[in-house]
């Protein structure tokens, strides 16, 4: 069979024409059952769509359990199937991957969550998807993957051995000595099956315009998860060739199977670029986007703002508006005087119609510019310098009277 290819024909038939017990990996993205047309343009002259419309649930759940039979027959017997579904069927889908795969080999059901902002509709967010994992036997290949320990780890502890006392009570391993005994090597906590993996930004270039298309980096760690270099992957509803794009990316053989012409040119397309975007989020932590410090944190939290990451002029938002328009905030800077913040916030807000900008000023103001800008920016003193100049008056005060009774 000619591998490292993108087939264009119905899933089922077209895995029905593998041999068995060939493939390694199967992970496929069907559709949701949403009853809609998904769209999505690319730039202005491409649309992609597709229809996942059926004519009931019966006719959808069918379609899944024919792509789950083919693809238990061709898997090897060390080979798994991913399963990518939401909440609108995945209770259904779980059943059937039971009845073709057996509840024996039922190996983890995965939380891919991200964050994503909407208020369009009553009721709780949704922000997460679900990846089941199934083997076709308990001799499935799998590599083990490490991530960091938590910040609030005591890392020197995890490094001692334990062992049991006499009352069953876990406690230091000691020598003869009364020295701590040292464990093995940690290489750090084993991968959980809930995913942080951000969804794809709509101005990533790795954007195609294909409405439900998934991050390469999500894939990326369900093929090294269980693949190795050279395993054949296959996904059978591959649409805008990401399953295809990672495997190729990891040195994995590859086919994907799609009916649309549309999605079959695409994912031939993104195989000749292979455009990936990498997550900062992923690399380097959640803890790289904070920049406000705790003190800056206290007085947004005081005053109920929301903090803004990574923006010189602008440090907060009030959480309510006012006038139907966004509050911006400014905290006066360490190393910034009065009329710096200003500036920095009005060059921030340009062209956006904010009616009332605030500036809380953090220190005194000492010298102000001879000709400042023109501006109608709010001073508010913080709670800090309103203390520090209360008791400055005060100890004045004091002063002035011991000097007068003197």
């Amino acid at each position: 069979m000619e591998l490292n290819k993108i087939i264009k024909g119905d899933s089922v038939q077209s895995l029905a024409n593998f041999e068995e017990s060939l493939i390694d990996l199967i992970y496929f993205d069907p559709p949701f059952f949403t009853q809609k047309t998904h769209s999505l343009r690319k730039g202005k002259d491409k649309l992609y769509k597709f229809d996942d419309k059926f004519n009931s649930l019966e006719e959808y759940l069918s379609l899944i359990e024919n792509v789950l039979v083919q693809s238990k027959r061709v898997l090897k017997p060390t080979g798994s199937v991913f399963l990518h579904c939401d909440k609108t069927a995945s209770h259904h889908i779980r059943v059937i991957l039971d009845k073709v795969f057996g509840h024996n080999n039922f190996q983890s059901e995965i939380v891919w969550t991200y964050r994503r902002w909407s208020n369009s509709k009553k009721g709780l967010l949704n922000s997460h998807q679900i990846i089941f994992f199934y083997s076709k036997t308990n001799n499935f290949k799998f590599n083990p993957i490490f991530t960091n320990y938590s910040p609030t780890t005591n890392i020197d502890q995890i490094l001692q051995d334990r062992e049991r006392d006499k009352f069953g009570k876990s406690v230091y391993k000691r020598d003869s000595q009364g020295n701590i005994v040292l464990g093995k090597e940690k290489r750090g906590v084993p991968l959980s099956d809930v995913w942080e993996i951000p969804y794809l930004n709509p101005k990533a270039k790795e954007r195609t315009g294909y409405p439900t298309q998934k991050p390469v980096l999500l894939l990326n760690r369900i093929i090294e998860l269980v693949t190795d270099e050279g395993d054949l992957v296959v996904d059978p509803f591959c649409g805008s060739g990401t399953t295809c794009v990672s495997a190729k990316n990891l040195n994995r053989n590859y086919l994907g199977i799609d009916q649309s012409c549309d999605a079959v040119e695409l994912a031939k397309c993104r195989l000749d670029d292979m455009v990936i975007t990498q997550s900062n989020l992923l690399k380097n932590g959640e803890e790289s986007y904070i920049e406000k410090s705790e003190k800056d944190l206290a007085i947004l939290q005081t005053i109920g703002a929301v903090p803004v990451q990574r923006n010189s002029g602008i440090d907060g938002f009030l959480k309510e508006q006012i006038d139907g328009k966004p509050v911006p905030i400014k905290i006066q800077g360490k190393h910034d005087s009065l009329d710096d913040s200003i500036e920095k916030i009005e060059k921030a807000s340009r062209g956006k119609g904010y009616d009332l900008k605030i500036v809380i000023q953090t220190r005194e103001a000492g010298v102000r510019r001879l000709f400042g800008i023109n501006s109608n920016v709010e001073i508010i003193k913080s709670l800090d310098l309103l203390t520090k100049e209360k008791l400055n008056s005060h100890f004045k005060k004091t002063d002035d009277f011991e000097k007068n009774s003197n």
